[in-house]
């Protein structure tokens, strides 16, 4: 399996994850993205230096990845190539913040150091948030509630064309990559020669297939709306999860629940 065939393969995976049936899956898109946004906005609130505070925030995706049986490993796999980049944000912060915050042994923390692995877990606390709302929810879905939530209906198509026209170029990048290799075996990748014809038949390829495939959403019912979408109501177990997120949410920002936790157990 190339390298082609191994991202259409995961991209596949990701609707996979979101047909499945758990708690969290049966719950309404609507009230997953709304705790999602909210949990988004309150862990980007957190003060650069309030480390304990942004680490109490990871116990909430924690909980509903074995709630949905996602598995954690999984997220960071899926986001191997985007963790990297989040995880360099603030990386040169010790070299400009040298202040001492505090000594552990004879080894001075210094406030830059603090703040560089703040910002590189509000980093991943906010991707595995969202990787949790992508593998729970399928991306029709994802857009009708968007609609529903007065989303502009420009940028939502937008968003599920291109999801489905990503698929789309990677299969046909997929087929003609096999089909120059049987005529050229034993070469690694495409000749520089051939980069302006393949480029070509690739773009002309795709435009093909991204035809078949609206008219083939047009003949689903899809005319700008998502009513062909399906997607769990929104029900009691909506209101419950959200009136748990949301004050939970709420009081893990305003109180420090990392010092209570230690003071209950230092007693």
């Amino acid at each position: 399996m190339n390298k082609i065939e191994t991202a259409l393969y995961e991209l596949s995976e990701m609707d996979e994850l979101a047909m499945r049936d758990s708690p969290v899956h049966s719950l309404s898109p609507v009230s997953k993205l709304i705790a999602t946004a909210a949990y988004i906005v309150t862990v980007v609130s957190f003060d650069k230096y309030d480390l304990p505070g942004i680490m109490m925030m990871v116990v909430w995706p924690l909980i509903l990845y074995q709630l949905s049986d996602t598995s954690v490993a999984l997220c960071f796999h899926k986001l191997r190539i985007v963790l990297p980049l989040v995880l360099a944000v603030g990386v040169f912060n010790p070299i400009f913040d040298r202040a001492p915050a505090f000594m552990i042994g004879n080894v001075t923390v210094t406030s830059g150091t603090i703040s560089m692995i703040s910002l590189m877990l509000k980093g991943t606390e906010c991707l595995m948030a969202s990787f949790l709302l992508m593998a729970t929810t399928s991306i029709d879905s994802l857009c009708a509630a968007l609609r529903k939530l007065r989303f502009p209906q420009m940028p939502v198509t937008l968003l599920l064309l291109t999801y489905r026209y990503v698929g789309v170029l990677t299969e046909e990048a997929s087929v003609m990559t096999d089909a120059y290799h049987l005529r050229a075996p034993g070469q690694k990748g495409v000749h520089f020669s051939a980069w302006g014809s393949f480029l070509g038949q690739l773009l002309l390829r795709s435009m093909d297939r991204a035809q078949d495939l609206y008219a083939s959403m047009q003949l689903r019912g899809y005319s700008g709306s998502f009513h062909y979408a399906l997607m769990p109501p929104f029900t009691g177990r909506d209101i419950v999860y959200l009136a748990v997120s949301l004050p939970a949410f709420l009081l893990m920002r305003t109180g420090n629940i990392a010092e209570m936790i230690g003071k209950m157990v230092l007693r």
